[in-house]
């Protein structure tokens, strides 16, 4: 098995800024309650003529740079989004052509906001075992798109945006060390997109009852993900043989300053241990750890040795984290 780690990142964040001054003139809001209940101050709005696969290639152009890898090279193309461009093809095969990553198998991958920790999990495995050798992992979302502007509760939270990862062999004892996936689609109906599938195909019903967008019982959404942000990140730990005192940067994703505050707590770590950038971009779902990810490498915070957790939780509901040493310098 060879060790496995990523090889270059790289994001794209849409230009248009929306503000809570902003959402106070369109939904009965305002930015001390917005900021204070979950730490998000603006966050980033696709323009009409962008899309996921648009915001993808951004990203991914900027990761394959860093990398040092062709388009041509990759052998696999992953994006992870509930935002696809459309339900078919995957946004994955409009990348590989636009990219021109002509030899590379393409396919989406959906678990919401864990779905980058369950992506590279996923590429992983096929770089381990020496089926492949480079594959593009994409975290992205136009979560605007599916947002109902007319709910105060759930429209202040989203934003837009890619982050992206090259994945490719590294030297050994550097890399992922280990990987903490699960789910329980017992909460499935906490956090969803009820209609547009083939339960409720879209109807003059389900569009007047607004079912195309963004439900989410925040409440029961809230204390799921406290709990398992902390479960996974020590249970990934467990299992590469590390403890809590080993962390030395966490990038968690970013929903709600209070989860993130209770994750810290309870893992015992610094605030300069812990990437946060929610305050400007929100909740960007499968896009938000790529994102801080790049930013943190970007800010030149990472060192070649350093270890870090990346963790998540999202609809489905998923949660997923993975330890890894840096490889790069």
């Amino acid at each position: 098995m060879r060790s496995v780690g990523i090889l270059g990142t790289g994001s794209y964040l849409p230009e248009k800024v929306l503000t809570n001054a902003d959402l106070e003139k369109m939904v009965d809001t305002n930015d001390e309650w917005i900021v204070s209940r979950t730490g998000i101050r603006e966050r980033r709005i696709a323009a009409p003529e962008e899309a996921s696969s648009d915001l993808s290639v951004k990203a991914a152009e900027k990761a394959l740079k860093k990398a040092g890898i062709r388009a041509e090279e990759l052998d696999m193309i992953i994006v992870t989004t509930v935002t696809p461009d459309m339900n078919f093809p995957a946004t994955a095969c409009l990348v590989q052509d636009r990219l021109g990553a002509k030899k590379a198998a393409t396919f989406d991958l959906s678990a919401a906001c864990t779905g980058f920790i369950y992506g590279i999990s996923t590429g992983a495995q096929f770089i381990a075992t020496g089926v492949y050798k480079y594959v593009l992992v994409i975290g992205v979302e136009c979560l605007s798109r599916i947002v109902d502007w007319t709910d105060r509760n759930t429209c202040v939270l989203f934003g837009d945006g890619a982050g992206a990862a090259v994945l490719g062999p590294v030297e050994e004892g550097y890399g992922f060390l280990s990987f903490e996936l699960g789910g329980d689609g017992s909460g499935g109906n906490l956090l969803n997109l009820p209609a547009g599938g083939s339960r409720l195909p879209a109807s003059e019903k389900t569009i007047r009852e607004r079912l195309h967008y963004v439900h989410m019982s925040g409440r029961e959404v809230f204390k799921f993900a406290v709990r398992v942000m902390g479960n996974a990140t020590e249970e990934a730990l467990a299992k590469a043989g590390l403890s809590k005192e080993d962390i030395d940067f966490l990038v968690p994703h970013q929903a709600n300053i209070r989860i993130i505050d209770s994750a810290v707590k309870r893992l015992g770590l610094t605030e300069d241990k812990v990437v946060v950038n929610l305050d400007r971009y929100g909740n960007m779902s499968s896009a938000s750890i790529p994102v801080a990810l790049d930013e943190a490498v970007e800010r030149g915070l990472i060192k070649k040795g350093d270890t870090m957790v990346l963790c998540g939780f999202g609809g489905g509901l998923t949660w997923g984290a993975t330890v890894l040493k840096w490889a790069l310098d």
